[in-house]
């Protein structure tokens, strides 16, 4: 692996960086955001879901597109949507612009999550494809951590009190900070070459040779020239393909691979803990601050365990990490519903005296009642003073009432995302990336990743709805059975690829 071609991927994966950024900025924007918009459970969850809504069209097309028109030139405009995003969610006048202005961001890491591992696959060599394309991860839990950490710093800063931030702007700084990588990736991408073997496709030959020496030397360029020569002579390419082609017997086996790993992915839960990290926290009993200390906890033990994925992808193996990190998702997410089952919720007369900025004799029909599940207690308290004021001190409350073993919840929560981390989050990516032959690659990743996106808007938008109906234990629940289903049928079909050039694995996978 050389410098550059290690250059290049973590370039062009800055995308998942910003795609982190904004999902891990959003769990502490809602804190304030919500609150001042006066949102309700549908709205919460369409403001947090609607970039992977608008993901969804822009992961159907992206691939076909990129196809036609090149990795990069798309690329490119993905890097300009992030900044346009950034700028107007910062700026956001009302609940509508806020949201238009996250799916204009949606768009850009729809096509960015699709198109950054195809091309990262297209420039490396069986030998390094699994470490390259983790990149894609890593930048992806490098954006969340700095959006936890960033969401830690205005919190405090907001939080004392005496600085230039108030309760109605300390949300848009979250949001505005982005647009500093934002600019930043859309400068780097001039800087990257086009995708060799996408050249070749397009019949630009001497280009494509000139890119495979310069990112693998004279002696591995030709390997790579010949194995990407014989794959297009014998599939006698041509750049149009149809949907239908990815069911017919051929394809229909690594298709449905594909298709259960990225429904997966999003019924496990990961995008319900990181988009709403803070919310989640706060649950515990915690409070407000703690709970956005504990984000940063999260996002570091993200960062930790993907680096792990990349030092092991390409020994182990995906098969290996993919199923044992299944097996702890479900532990964890059970651990989780454990837990939470066993939370009572209890606000005493003393501590209702402490309560500051709330009508004391609003909650005092409830003083020292005990309520077993979180969910008759926030009904309780937003019937005594409604949706806004419970909202703007969820954290506060939570934290006065609460009885539970709130380690234990942090530790299934933390075990989730590490085993997250070194399977399903880098894994996913690296198999979809190798296993379709280079004339169905980009669609069939588009349309796998059209289905993940709306895999994961539906999680997105649901889950406020869930904890406040259904509740923390059962919702948990769901999560954990999701994932013990997901191990078996993965145990049965999933296939290994470490090792393997793209044109041998088609070999080996296609009419399976």
């Amino acid at each position: 692996m050389t410098k550059r071609t290690l250059f290049i991927a973590f370039v062009v994966s800055l995308g998942g960086f910003l795609f982190g950024f904004d999902a891990g900025i959003i769990s502490g924007v809602m804190s304030y955001a919500g609150p001042e918009f006066d949102l309700n459970d549908a709205q919460t969850g369409w403001a947090v879901s609607s970039p992977s809504f608008s993901a969804m069209i822009a992961m159907l097309i992206s691939g076909r597109l990129s196809d036609r028109v090149g990795r990069k030139k798309i690329l490119i405009i993905v890097a300009f949507l992030y900044a346009v995003s950034a700028l107007f969610s910062a700026y956001a006048l009302s609940y509508e612009m806020l949201y238009i202005a996250r799916m204009i961001g949606g768009l850009a890491f729809g096509a960015a999550l699709i198109l950054a591992p195809t091309y990262i696959a297209e420039i490396s060599n069986a030998e390094n494809r699994g470490k390259l394309v983790s990149i894609q991860q890593l930048n992806i839990v490098l954006g969340f951590f700095a959006a936890f950490l960033s969401n830690y710093y205005f919190n405090k800063v907001y939080s004392s009190g005496d600085s230039f931030l108030t309760e109605g702007t300390v949300w848009r700084w979250m949001l505005g900070v982005e647009l500093v990588p934002a600019l930043l990736y859309f400068l780097f991408m001039f800087f990257v070459p086009r995708s060799p073997r996408w050249l070749y496709m397009r019949g630009k030959v001497a280009d494509a040779n000139r890119v495979l020496r310069q990112l693998h030397g004279d002696e591995n360029a030709k390997e790579e020239i010949n194995s990407i020569e014989k794959s297009i002579r014998d599939q006698k390419s041509t750049v149009k393909v149809s949907i239908g082609e990815l069911v017919k017997p051929t394809l229909r086996f690594i298709f449905l691979v594909g298709l259960t790993i990225g429904i997966l992915q999003q019924f496990t839960g990961i995008n319900a803990i990181y988009f709403y990290a803070t919310s989640i926290f706060k649950q515990t009993g915690i409070g407000t601050d703690a709970a956005f200390t504990s984000g940063v906890f999260l996002s570091f033990t993200t960062v930790v365990f993907t680096i792990v994925a990349m030092f092991l992808i390409d020994r182990l193996g995906r098969r290996p990490l993919l199923l044992f990190g299944m097996a702890g998702i479900a532990i964890s997410m059970l651990l989780c519903a454990y837990g939470f089952n066993n939370a009572t919720y209890e606000l005493k007369s003393t501590e209702i005296a402490q309560l500051e900025n709330i009508d004391k004799d609003a909650l005092a029909q409830f003083a020292d009642k005990k309520f077993e599940n979180d969910v008759d207690f926030k009904n309780a308290m937003k019937s005594a003073l409604g949706t806004q004021v419970y909202a703007k001190n969820e954290g506060t409350l939570i934290e006065a009432a609460t009885e539970m073993n709130a380690t234990l919840i942090l530790i299934g929560i933390l075990g989730f995302i590490a085993c997250f981390a070194f399977s399903l989050g880098p894994v996913m990516w690296v198999l979809l990336s190798e296993m379709y032959p280079n004339k169905y690659r980009g669609l069939a990743i588009g349309v796998i990743g059209f289905v993940n996106s709306f895999a994961s808007w539906l999680v997105q938008q649901v889950f406020p709805w869930e904890l406040s109906n259904l509740g923390n234990a059962l919702s948990f629940f769901i999560f954990g059975m999701i994932a013990v289903i997901g191990f078996f049928v993965l145990f049965r079909i999933l296939p290994e690829t470490k090792g393997k050039s793209l044109e041998q694995l088609e070999k080996e996978l296609i009419g399976r």
